[in-house]
């Protein structure tokens, strides 16, 4: 089913405070919290909404470096593909990795302690990445804006 604004106003609501009651929830979005129990039941069952989880302070955990690597592969083949991919989800420090169109065919997000800890990381994983012809790290200075919130 399409969203209604009712349901975009849920899922705002969601994304700015995703421990908010039901009872809260339902009052900033002016519904019954009996209705708005079963609006989310059906956005959690239809698959908007995806998880809810706890956003952590990379600074607070020892992770105050951000830093974007550009991969290069050998090939598009997709076993190539494949091995890069598989082995590219078992190392902790990659938070996402994104098969893009352009120069490189990845770019990943990789948090670390420092430049050091990036060192280790790369030296211990990312070097040993199947496939990999040409890497390029670039460090973030300062985040200017993030978020986790779509526009909905």
């Amino acid at each position: 089913m399409p969203l209604d604004p009712t349901d975009r106003r849920i899922l705002r609501e969601l994304q700015r405070s995703g421990r908010i009651s039901n009872a809260n929830l339902s009052e900033a979005v002016n519904l019954s919290p009996s209705a708005c129990h079963r609006r989310v039941q059906r956005l959690e069952t239809e698959g908007y909404i995806r998880d809810y989880v706890a956003l952590l302070n990379a600074r607070k955990m020892g992770m105050a470096t951000t830093v974007f690597v550009e991969i290069t592969l050998s090939g598009q083949a997709d076993e190539v593909l494949d091995a890069f991919e598989r082995a590219v989800t078992r190392i902790p420090d990659v938070l996402e990795c994104h098969l893009m169109a352009g120069s490189a065919d990845y770019i990943l997000k990789v948090v670390a302690e420092d430049t050091e800890d990036f060192a280790r990381i790369h030296r211990q994983h990312l070097s040993r990445l199947p496939g990999v012809v040409q890497m390029q790290s670039s460090f973030a200075l300062r985040t200017v804006f993030k978020t986790t919130a779509l526009p909905v």
